[in-house]
């Protein structure tokens, strides 16, 4: 088997930025692992894909390449890059070929949470401020969560009907961590993308913001995904 792999690459979703990785990157980085944080424009999945890219050129050896949420598309298409040895999906979209965040949400399973997105303005969105701490951060305390509400990223619309091309998850081994107490994605979809992208599936009792509220559980399995590679 060959050497573990000790650079790691997170990519954040939407509405937020790529500070929301900190506690993970504090843990990873204290147990030896060398981690780049990818900062995504959000203005579309191929401006997201680019900057992914940019990081991953910078990378040294082979990377475990993590996406949150929309991260998810994104790593699902820039994983293809030669450098990246496995994926980590955290409560995140691993769309097929063809499929967008709009095409995965079109169908949500019967009493499955609506998130509460509403436009802002020229094709940009955020999530409702009075929703967004249940809906992205129950298990956070209140006044985490509304600084977060307050400091949203607006999320593109032409960043989530973007279409995944290649996905990576079809030639590069993943792994998935269930967030079962998630108001954003449903816990059955989660679960079915994992399934059909045949991931190493962990679950973990947390909200969407599982990687804010529950940063051992992440770290724990892209230990898992570097040490398998």
């Amino acid at each position: 088997m060959a050497d573990a792999v000790k650079d790691v690459v997170l990519v954040h979703g939407g509405f937020v930025d790529g500070s929301g990785w900190q506690r993970v990157y504090d843990r990873l980085t204290a147990d030896g692992y060398r981690v780049s944080v990818v900062q995504n424009p959000t203005l579309s999945l191929d401006g997201d894909i680019i900057a992914t890219r940019q990081v991953l050129n910078e990378q040294a050896g082979r990377v475990v390449l993590v996406g949150h949420s929309y991260g998810g598309v994104v790593i699902t298409e820039a994983g293809n890059h030669p450098r990246v040895a496995a994926l980590v999906y955290i409560a995140a979209f691993a769309p097929d070929k063809g499929e967008s965040v709009c095409t995965l949400l079109a169908d949500p399973p019967p009493g499955a949470a609506v998130p509460p997105i509403v436009p802002v303005s020229d094709g940009y969105f955020k999530l409702d401020r009075a929703g967004f701490h249940h809906s992205f951060a129950g298990d956070l305390p209140a006044q985490m969560a509304a600084f977060m509400a307050d400091s949203q990223v607006p999320w593109c619309v032409d960043a989530m009907v973007g279409a995944v091309a290649e996905p990576a998850w079809r030639i590069k081994p993943s792994w998935y961590l269930v967030a079962t107490e998630d108001q954003m994605i449903p816990v059955s979809s989660q679960r079915a993308m994992a399934e059909r992208a045949g991931c190493v599936v962990s679950e973990v009792s947390a909200s969407h913001s599982v990687h804010v509220s529950r940063p051992e559980a992440v770290a724990t399995l892209v230990a898992q995904a570097a040490a398998a590679r």
